[in-house]
């Protein structure tokens, strides 16, 4: 929600007033204030619910907090839904009624809030000033910061909680135990604390991989960088899990009951053996995800972490429904994120046209229908079935939305075997095929895109961007979304850019599309301010070919029919469609719950506690393919309809952009012939404290957007140089607020 605030409070919408249109703009003052005021309530109601459920959270441990539940659980115990619907509704509802409300907040929040910029004094925001900057978490904003005390203040009240009521019941077990069965009961009791506080944290760790998830858009935290929560969450959990396991197998080690313990599977409590089953899925997902393993054996971290499958199920089946429904709520939008992914993915997409730099990168221009919507700091995940089947691999879109409605481009650097694979084949195409008149072999399966639910980047009058070797990707984007922002006459446009560009070899300069950018808006000069700062570091002076930008790059493109477009299925995609999918899965899913309790549970009183599990568990999966299902369906169908419209237009586009390809030819264009300033250095890297401290001198008091796109050792010395100027800031400075777009799998 903060960021939603930080997005709103320095816009509103641009108001049209003169004489001859009074009647017009008093309708438009009415329709205002009641967006406003709905946008307010929704907003307040979805702070009032998110607020009471994490109180409730930290109450549950204590005595007051279990009496409140058991009294909840005894007064709808007798509805329809029994035990399982109280506890849903108490621990998975908060979540799926803010998925509710946010349906209709995003759809009022338009994208009318960046037509004009209100002149705000500059000041600290919570998820743009970094606070940790080195250490094993890399950079941590401080509303980061403050999450992460409050789940470590959750754990350690929670263990503290639990104890106390484990030691307030221990008399009632008899007066006569001794001190050591006492420790033995204490250990035991520990052991269960342990995992019902590992479940809570559960209940939170598939939230953030759900790509598309509605909650993610409300906060407008992408994918990129929701993925650091679920490993931290990810990790916690597993801590917690693996203390729960190693307490009950302690206790049973002392009371000699191991063999027999480990392979019981109760039907009245928890089914040990599943739970067995489940911590070695768990665990064999955990190591391998750990740093070490997963940078030198990705394949096998991919694998592993589809495990999650059968970890779920198992979970199920040894905790049984009562307890799963804590967690079912994150779940459930995983598997709704998932389920979305799947039928996107299924489709074949045209190739329009590929490049090859003589750096080694390639790019894939692919098409996608017009009423597909992005944002120019979106990403999607690439599929080569040539290639592999199973690898998906995530790359930054490096095309604004205004480049055209019909395409969508990604710059891929060939550094692994996928990518030099790719190379290869783009290479074999551009020599073997006739250029614009040959069918493409190069088909493409994509997933996305995914990205903010708004151009943060178009937030500030004044932009940094530091982009490391092939970081530069989702910078052209930028910078190209600048430009015709700047064409079409907007006014929440950033009025000064400075690129700062580190690459190895000077050959990677190739990668700026000079002759795109200046065809873009001719006299972008007189409006925006560019500066671009070039560091080669691995060559000490400039090799001949310096100024010659696109030297050696090998185009070529496609008349295709072989494929199609992007789905239009996800997420990410039109809010309506996502929202109502969301929603008649939910219904879909209390339908078929309740079915099952009328015709099943009820009337044959069923009471295996591992049988209610996995039912309820395959209620989830049913509601999802026959509710979700049907959306999608309906989905897919008015994408057809739609994009059916503009197909003269997508053709229109293809034959511009093949004109265009043809006619690119070595202009000796430089980077210089672009930017206001520029220059190169050979054999040295940025000095951020320099170039931070010019900045701050020039640009005066300003909200100063710094957006960082490369390796973690880059993020972290560029956020330490926003956190010391802004410390230690005049008041005449600049505030610099540190984003990243950067993202480690």
């Amino acid at each position: 929600m903060a960021v939603d605030d930080f997005l709103h409070s320095s816009q509103h919408p641009l108001l049209h007033s003169n004489g001859a249109h009074a009647h017009n703009t008093n309708n438009n003052n009415k329709n205002i204030i009641f967006v406003s005021l709905a946008k307010w309530v929704l907003k307040v109601s979805m702070w009032v619910v998110f607020l009471s459920w994490v109180i409730f959270l930290f109450l549950f441990p204590t005595d007051f907090g279990t009496g409140l539940y058991d009294d909840w659980v005894d007064a709808t115990s007798g509805t329809l839904f029994g035990e399982t619907g109280s506890v849903l509704l108490l621990y998975s509802g908060p979540i799926i009624i803010i998925a509710f409300l946010a349906v209709p907040y995003l759809l009022l929040s338009g994208e009318d809030q960046l037509q004009v910029k209100e002149k705000k004094t500059p000041r600290f925001r919570l998820w743009t000033f970094p606070v940790l900057v080195d250490g094993p978490l890399g950079v941590v904003s401080a509303a980061e910061l403050i999450g992460i005390i409050l789940f470590i203040v959750f754990v350690i009240w929670a263990v503290y909680s639990y104890t106390v009521v484990n030691f307030e019941i221990l008399p009632s077990y008899g007066d006569d135990l001794t001190l050591e069965e006492k420790r033995v009961f204490m250990l035991q009791m520990s052991a269960y604390s342990f995992g019902l506080i590992g479940l809570t944290c559960l209940a939170f760790l598939f939230l953030p991989v759900a790509r598309g998830s509605i909650l993610l858009r409300l906060i407008d935290i992408p994918f990129e960088h929701a993925i650091r929560y679920h490993v931290w969450v990810g990790n916690l959990t597993m801590f917690l899990l693996t203390l729960h396991g190693l307490c009950y197998m302690i206790v049973w080690a002392i009371r000699g009951i191991i063999p027999s313990e480990i392979i019981e599977w109760k039907s009245d409590g928890g089914a040990n053996f599943a739970g067995v089953i489940c911590y070695a899925f768990g665990l064999s997902i955990w190591v391998t995800a750990l740093p070490p393993v997963r940078k030198r054996y990705f394949e096998l971290f991919y694998c592993t972490h589809h495990l999650y499958i059968l970890f779920i199920i198992f979970f199920a089946l040894h905790v049984g429904d009562t307890y799963f429904s804590k967690a079912a709520g994150g779940i459930f939008l995983f598997m709704l994120d998932r389920f979305l992914r799947f039928w996107q993915s299924r489709k074949n997409v045209n190739v329009i046209s590929t490049t090859c730099y003589p750096c080694g990168t390639v790019k894939l221009v692919l098409s996608k229908p017009g009423n597909l919507q992005y944002n120019a700091l979106s990403f999607i995940f690439l599929r080569m079935r040539e290639i592999s089947w199973l690898q998906w691999h995530p790359f930054s879109v490096s095309s604004s939305p205004s480049d055209g409605k019909y395409h969508i481009s990604v710059l891929i650097k060939a550094v692994g075997d996928w990518t030099e694979k790719l190379r290869g084949k783009v290479s074999e195409e551009s020599i073997i095929e006739l250029p614009f008149h040959s069918h493409s072999k190069i088909l493409a399966s994509v997933e996305g895109p995914y990205g903010h639910e708004s151009p943060y980047h178009l937030m500030y009058e004044k932009l940094i961007l530091v982009a490391g070797g092939s970081g530069i990707s989702p910078f052209l984007a930028i910078l190209s979304d600048i430009l015709h922002c700047t064409k079409q006459k907007k006014l929440s446009v950033p009025r000064h850019v400075l690129l700062v560009w580190a690459v190895k070899r000077s050959n990677e300069l190739s990668l700026f599309p000079i002759t795109d950018m200046k065809s873009i808006c001719p006299s972008f000069s007189n409006q925006v301010n560019i500066e671009i700062q070039t560091y080669v570091t691995r060559e000490s002076e400039p090799s001949l070919e310096e100024n010659l930008v696109h030297e050696a790059t090998s185009s070529s493109a496609s008349s295709i029919s072989k494929g199609g477009s992007i789905s239009i299925l996800v997420g990410t995609g039109n809010k309506l469609w996502a929202g109502s999918y969301v929603i008649i899965s939910t219904v879909g899913f209390v339908i078929t719950l309740g079915l099952l309790n009328i015709c099943y549970l009820n009337p044959f009183s069923i009471s295996y506690w591992w049988y209610r599990g996995i039912l309820l568990l395959a209620c989830m999966v049913i509601s999802v393919c026959i509710f979700g299902g049907l959306m999608v369906g309906l989905w897919h169908l008015w994408g057809k309809r739609t994009s059916a419209r503009g197909e003269a237009d997508e053709d229109g586009e293809k034959f511009n952009m093949r004109q265009h390809i043809e006619g690119v030819t070595d202009k000796d264009l430089s980077l210089g012939t672009f930017a206001h300033s520029y220059f190169v250095r050979y054999g040295c890297r940025p000095d951020f404290k320099e170039i931070f401290g010019s900045i701050s001198d020039r640009w005066g008091h300003a909200d100063v957007g710094v957006i960082v796109c490369g390796p973690p050792t880059l993020q972290s010395s560029v956020a330490k140089e926003c956190r010391s100027q802004s410390l230690k800031r005049r008041s005449s400075h600049p505030i610099f607020h540190f984003n990243s777009h950067s993202f480690d799998l």
